[in-house]
């Protein structure tokens, strides 16, 4: 019998297409020359915590940034409550408990952009920093998290009166919907690239999808045991793009939301490791390789902040060392742009891949013997959120393609969004520890969910990466510096 809810308007699924279709929307107003939702405050990297925020719009650089700020939180606050009702909330329990989710997120977002903690080796001296952790902005989500435990675990009683807005599913669900509008945008450019990169670069993330997941799902459940609601979302944090693929997939075949948080957690940590080795790896190995070596970084590192710093770490890396050894000076860039393109193609794919594996998982999976699904079946089981996603990618990778010279407005545009996007994201990390047993969950196996990453990651993940990148890119040269 189908659990969904009996009318759209009480489902979180559906609720998180309509929000994050009308955040896309809002946005969009751009392209008509009025700016609605650049007062929004977006978070930065920092050393001074008066530069934490700014507005994300040029247009709103006068508004001072508490204010920005302030006008964010109120915005959502309204938002959401009226939502909230829809939802089986008390308004006036919902705001008081959405109040405190919102301000410890959004503090844990921020802490985690602090330079020391956040910037990556091609930033630092951007940033004036000695040292740094390396975790980009994405260290937030795992301080959120963190907080989220601490809250759920050592002060129940508090965390009980913050139900009301503990809704992980809804902030993450409408967060990927947000996110096909960036991905739009990306692609777009990538058609302007060098069409052999992009063809190559398509054809190479294949092997995210059929082979890594593939294997990793088989070893986390033949070798660990793991069950398929902890199996498959682990086998796309490892094998395709971290914190999206991992949460995008515990949607679709209905795993708890737990699952993939904590598969994200451990894709965050584990993206640093790769972002302080494989650089430096490549530099000795592929100096005679440049486009193998970008390509690399874009399909062995797992999250997207980290990957693309990989590759400008890459960039400057390789082409010191082929100018050094070869006396050969290639243009800046283009290995940055082979590991960016790459990672991309990697992330456009998230929103089919989600919906293979619900169409499988209602199909095979949790088909009880004897049982026939139905069409109808399906529809109800299938996981909304995908159709936002498709809408809001297809939309702007539409509009760009069809007015590249409206380029400026569409990256304003993702840019308003992902204002929101993120703060969603945090706020999924920071419930999801409310909601987490640690006792039960180290008892259902967390601590396994690290080996299997390790194994599978520095087993053969970044291996096979290096062979595909090696048969696509193999004698692919960027241009020379000066032409």
């Amino acid at each position: 019998m189908s659990t969904e809810p009996s009318s759209p308007l009480s489902s979180e699924d559906w609720w998180s297409v309509w929000l994050g279709l009308g955040i896309f929307a809002l946005s969009c107003f751009v392209f008509a020359g009025v700016d609605v939702m650049g007062w929004l405050a977006q978070v930065e990297v920092w050393t001074d915590p008066a530069s934490a925020v700014r507005p994300a719009s040029k247009d709103f650089a006068g508004l001072h940034p508490a204010l920005s700020l302030i006008a964010t939180y109120g915005f959502l606050l309204a938002v959401l409550t009226a939502v909230a009702r829809f939802l089986g909330s008390k308004p006036r329990e919902f705001a008081a408990a959405f109040t405190v989710v919102f301000w410890i997120s959004w503090a844990c977002y921020a802490l985690g952009h602090q330079a020391n903690i956040a910037a990556t080796p091609d930033k630092m001296d951007k940033f004036g920093v000695s040292w740094s952790m390396n975790l980009t902005g994405e260290a937030g989500y795992i301080l959120a998290l963190i907080a989220g435990v601490i809250v759920g675990n050592f002060f129940p009683r508090f965390a009980s009166r913050l139900t009301a807005a503990t809704r992980p599913e809804w902030y993450i669900k409408t967060a990927i919907v947000i996110m096909g509008a960036a991905l739009g945008v990306k692609a777009a450019q990538a058609t302007g690239l060098a069409g052999t990169i992009i063809f190559r670069g398509l054809c190479a993330v294949v092997e995210a999808y059929l082979i890594y997941w593939a294997v990793v799902y088989y070893i986390a459940r033949r070798f660990f045991g793991f069950s398929r609601e902890w199996a498959a979302p682990l086998a796309s944090g490892v094998s395709i793009c971290g914190v999206s693929a991992a949460i995008a997939t515990g949607a679709a075949i209905r795993a708890r939301p737990v699952v993939p948080i904590m598969v994200s957690s451990l894709v965050v940590v584990f993206a640093v490791v790769e972002l302080l080795v494989l650089p430096f790896v490549a530099q000795h190995f592929l100096y005679d390789e440049p486009m193998v070596a970008g390509a690399w970084m874009g399909l062995a590192v797992k999250t997207d902040g980290a990957a693309v710093a990989s590759g400008a770490v890459v960039d400057g890396l390789v082409r010191a060392k082929a100018l050094a050894v070869n006396g050969v000076d290639y243009k800046e860039g283009w290995i940055l742009m082979t590991a960016t393109t790459t990672k991309m193609f990697i992330d456009v794919f998230i929103g089919i891949w989600a919906f293979v594996l619900a169409l499988i998982w209602c199909a095979k999976i949790d088909r009880r013997e004897g049982q026939k699904i139905s069409a109808g079946e399906i529809w109800r089981r299938f996981p909304k959120f995908v159709i936002g996603y498709v809408l809001t990618f297809a939309i702007l990778l539409a509009v760009c393609i069809a007015l590249p010279e409206r380029g400026g407005e569409a990256k304003l545009a993702i840019a308003e969004a992902n204002s929101l996007r993120v703060l969603f994201f945090a706020m999924t990390f920071f419930t999801i520890g409310l909601v987490s047993n640690f006792k039960k969950l180290w008892a259902e196996g967390i601590g396994k969910l690290a080996a299997v990453y390790l194994i599978s990651l520095f087993g053969f993940i970044i291996w096979i990466g290096l062979g595909v990148s090696w048969i696509f890119f193999h004698g692919i040269m960027p241009p020379l510096a000066g032409k």
